[in-house]
């Protein structure tokens, strides 16, 4: 089978290179894709926001599925698009994909089904934000509506914080806004869990806990994710039984009730608090980098995966994974959350010798005539699996070293809840 994967970063990498491992799988095309992924597939320099071109070339090509990465393309409605169509697509629907397109139909549907989560608040314009701030405790959490690649999240200690956030909001920083969220701050540990459905079940894949702070011991700007470690210290079978029913079960029955169908990944963004979860919002495509940590303890044919959410025969696969330990550092350009230069040549890449547990997923990069440059904020995802977390995270901080990458920096101290030294 020919399939295409849509998206750049360092989570199409990882799929790419799941998917390359597969002997049902022919041909992999990707859109755009990376230098990494221009290894292991074909990179096609077009625009995947376009469906009917991007239709064209898949029928052109004898691509028989398209597996959606990032979160654009299926708010805009991809998966409706191909609907009835000779190609398949791994994803949720226009509706479906509310569930991170709008923080604020999340919400309703929190309220609507019970599902624990933080009070919040939503406002209209910026007046009436600032004044509901006025007369609130801090800290705050303030969220733009819409799609903000993950950094339209400001956690506000004051109500100056809180009224530069609601004004960049407002001002378009994130796209138009109409609408701004604020949530209360809640207290605890949080935890990524992942699923996998085909509309009618739905099956575990894979838990993590993704470091979003820029700065080591979790400080600084909200990032794209600066690394990341699986499984999850938190979970337990309690814990998940919770999770099932009181978030997941809730929110595919109100997505059903809506008229949607929801087939593919579905990110649970956690907040644990006295062995308890709360949801801290849905992604409805797999987290990055919590897929580049995820998918290499994975032994279930990623393929399968994909073909039986799509066909609805979820029920009858059996998906299995390694106990090990994974560790994710990510090598990001200096200056990254804010400006940082782009172009910048990386040497030695094909240099590093990578044992069979140890995997460089590329992610802002690109290829010219003269080498691999770096091409965004998050460049290069590093991943060592073992049986045991600091090992892990050892053997990645030892390629990034060798690697030397004198315009890069990393944290150093992923995955530094579960590791004591």
């Amino acid at each position: 089978m020919n399939v295409g994967i849509i998206g750049s970063g360092g989570r199409e990498h990882a799929i790419c290179y799941m998917l390359n491992k597969s002997k049902k799988v022919s041909e992999i095309f990707c859109f755009p894709g990376n230098a990494g992924t221009g290894m292991i597939a074909q990179n096609i320099s077009l625009n995947p926001d376009n469906f009917h071109e991007l239709e064209k070339y898949c029928l052109e090509k004898k691509i028989k599925m398209l597996v959606v990465g990032p979160e654009k393309p299926l708010v805009n409605g991809i998966v409706n698009h191909f609907k009835d169509k000779s190609i398949r697509v791994f994803g949720p629907d226009k509706i479906s994909s509310k569930l991170e397109g709008s923080k604020i139909f999340t919400k309703k549907i929190c309220k609507k089904k019970n599902i624990p989560t933080s009070k919040f608040k939503i406002c209209e314009n910026l007046n009436e934000t600032i004044d509901f701030l006025e007369n609130s405790n801090f800290p705050l959490v303030i969220k733009a509506d819409g799609l903000a690649s993950g950094k339209g999240v400001y956690i506000c200690k004051d109500f100056n914080e809180a009224k530069i956030a609601s004004e960049e909001i407002f001002n378009g920083k994130f796209g138009v806004a109409e609408q701004i969220l604020i949530e209360e701050f809640l207290d605890g540990e949080e935890m990524s869990y992942f699923i996998v459905t085909d509309g009618k079940n739905y099956k575990f894949f894979g838990s993590a806990q993704d470091h979003k702070r820029v700065d080591e011991g979790d400080k600084g700007k909200n990032t794209g994710g600066m690394g990341c470690y699986s499984p999850s210290r938190l979970l337990n079978d309690d814990l998940e039984f919770k999770i099932k029913t009181k978030i997941i079960e809730p929110t595919l029955s109100a997505i059903n009730e809506f008229g949607g169908n929801y087939k593919g990944f579905l990110y649970v963004g956690l907040m644990i608090k006295n062995g308890e979860p709360f949801l801290i919002e849905f992604n409805v495509r797999m987290g990055d980098p919590e897929c580049q940590t995820i998918l290499p303890t994975l032994n279930t044919d990623l393929i399968d995966i994909f073909t039986s959410c799509c066909d609805g025969t979820l029920k009858q696969l059996e998906i299995n994974f390694s106990k090990s330990k994974s560790i994710c550092v990510v090598l990001c350009s200096k200056g990254y959350p804010e400006k940082f230069e782009k172009n910048i040549e990386i040497k030695n890449l094909d240099q590093l010798k990578l044992l069979e547990n140890e995997n460089i997923f590329h992610a802002g990069t690109l290829k010219t005539k003269t080498g691999i440059v770096s091409n965004g904020g998050r460049v290069l995802n590093f991943v060592s699996t073992s049986d045991d977390f600091l090992k892990s995270r050892i053997r990645v901080i030892n390629l990034i070293k060798k690697l030397n990458w004198k315009n890069g920096y990393y944290r150093r101290d992923i995955g530094h809840k579960v590791i004591k030294i």
